[in-house]
């Protein structure tokens, strides 16, 4: 029963991460270029800036890492870690 708690509050937290990373990153499209998303997306990546703005989107993951670190989620708060690895690796293909 302990470890199917634990898989479910990591993969909770892996969402989260996810989830905050593309929220970010949306609204880093928003503020910096002047189209839409998937055009700012095209644009930036044409400029070779596309790792810096997924790195600038994905400030809030460390926000809410923090957040879950104080209520102790311990388990989510590793997820958002998972979440950052899947997205370096991402950031690198593309």
């Amino acid at each position: 029963m302990e470890t199917m708690i634990s898989k479910k509050d990591i993969f909770i937290g892996l969402i989260i991460g996810l989830l905050g990373a593309f929220i970010g990153t949306f609204f880093a499209f928003q503020f910096f270029t002047k189209q839409g998303f998937i055009e700012g997306f095209r644009i930036m990546r044409q400029a070779g800036m596309i790792g810096k703005v997924i790195t600038l989107g994905s400030v809030p993951n460390l926000i809410l890492f923090f957040i879950l670190l104080k209520k102790n989620k311990d388990l989510m708060a590793r997820g958002i870690i998972l979440a950052m690895f899947i997205l370096v690796i991402i950031t690198l293909f593309l």
